[in-house]
């Protein structure tokens, strides 16, 4: 236990006083030895910054003006500490351990840059009358697709790559994904659930799936516009894109 590094957790929140405190209770039940928890309030109205003093001992609390999600991870990158670095939306959580095992294959492999885990898709019951947090159920087969709570990184990948472009209030993580890809870096699939990814009547995406797949549009438009940019000199990826995002676990 003694060699893991450092982990910067960074946790994107806006509105989220339904979550959050599961979310930190979540990740500190992942028991691992060197964790740095920072959550960015992006501008938050509700009670969240109440619910996070509650954790004052155990997490980074940084307000700031509303600027869309990028912008809050982007500010927890800056402010990171760690080698090793993830995301955790408020609403989501993951499994119990799962950062040990991630983080050990992450050094045990000194070439690989990302190591991603499956997805578990889990949708609210509106039946269910109790504790909301055991409202939800699975839905469909744990699948592996681009999910940045679903993966670790080295705080290194994000010289290469770049940092989220702020410009984006969606898609930002597969506009992310595809630079990464454009420049080979290195990823696995580990064949395990890491992220329960809950779906519910506040989700973002949710409430914004026409300007989603308009976004999607975007992202490939940028990409060609990369690819012609950098001519005859510019290095093809290694495998398709599609075998990139959501490639069969190792």
């Amino acid at each position: 236990m003694n060699h893991l590094p450092l982990v910067s957790v960074i946790i994107p929140v806006y509105n989220g006083e339904h979550f959050l405190a599961e979310a930190i209770q979540n990740l500190k039940r992942q028991h691992y030895p060197q964790l740095e928890i920072i959550v960015i309030d992006d501008g938050s109205t509700d009670k969240t910054a109440e619910i996070a003093a509650q954790f004052h001992a155990d997490i980074r609390y940084i307000y700031q003006s509303n600027q869309g999600p990028a912008a809050a991870r982007n500010h927890g990158i800056n402010l990171a500490q760690g080698e090793v670095i993830t995301f955790l939306d408020v609403d989501d959580l993951w499994a119990d351990q799962v950062l040990i095992e991630f983080t050990s294959y992450l050094i045990a492999h000194p070439e690989v840059e990302i190591v991603q885990g499956l997805i578990q898709q889990m949708q609210l019951d509106p039946t269910r009358t109790d504790r909301y947090a055991d409202a939800f159920k699975p839905i469909f087969e744990p699948y592996q697709f681009i999910n940045l709570g679903s993966a670790i990184y080295r705080k290194s990948v994000f010289d290469k790559v770049g940092l989220f472009d702020p410009e984006l209030r969606d898609n930002e993580d597969t506009d992310w994904f595809m630079r990464a890809w454009e420049q080979n870096i290195h990823k696995v699939v580990m064949p395990k659930v890491m992220l329960f990814y809950r779906q519910h009547g506040r989700n973002m995406v949710l409430q914004q799936t026409n300007l989603v797949h308009f976004g999607l549009l975007k992202i490939f438009k940028r990409h060609i516009a990369r690819k012609r940019s950098q001519g005859t000199s510019s290095v093809s990826p290694s495998m398709h894109w599609l075998d990139y995002s959501g490639q069969s676990p190792i």
